[in-house]
């Protein structure tokens, strides 16, 4: 069984991942990392350039490829799970699906300080991705989020070290 950790973009998916693979001593894979790699180039570019539609189906192959991974950490991308395909893929794999959940303020703050971000994510709606879209698109999400989860973990005020300390004593 691996665990996958799904939640919104800033939610700690990534970093989490990366500890608590080197704290349970399994391999980190991040979905979004794995597209940019396969694909050439940014998530923001894949988007720009071919659609979100193009986007998607890249990373439902990539899903579909992460669900076969035994003893893995797995990050997923934040609207990896509103595909059913997706969500099917994960539940049949029967791995342990830990929701990130994160308050909207805290979420745009953690993606503003990452310097990354607008140059590599692109804005989600004609919201400009901003504390709206956060909250337009949480409130789409959350419940699929839920839907798929085995357990559920706010980390709204844990450090990346806090959350891995939980999510160890959940599994």
């Amino acid at each position: 069984m691996s665990i996958v950790l799904a939640g919104y973009r800033g939610s700690g998916k990534t970093t989490v991942g990366r500890l608590l693979g080197q704290r349970l001593d399994r391999p980190f894979v991040d979905c979004d990392l794995l597209i940019v790699q396969r694909a050439g180039k940014s998530i923001r570019e894949i988007f720009s350039q071919q659609g979100e539609r193009a986007f998607r189906r890249l990373e439902s192959r990539v899903v579909r490829e992460l669900a076969g991974l035994v003893d893995h950490v797995i990050a997923l991308g934040g609207g990896a799970l509103e595909s059913p395909e997706n969500r099917r893929v994960i539940a049949d794999a029967k791995h342990a699906v830990i929701y990130l959940r994160c308050h909207p303020p805290e979420l745009l703050r953690r993606i503003a300080a990452d310097a990354t971000t607008s140059d590599n994510r692109p804005n989600l709606t004609g919201l400009g991705g901003g504390l709206a879209e956060i909250e337009t698109l949480l409130a789409q999400r959350e419940p699929i989020y839920r839907s798929a989860m085995t357990a559920e973990l706010d980390v709204t005020h844990l450090t990346p070290s806090q959350a891995v300390d939980h999510i160890v004593r959940i599994l």
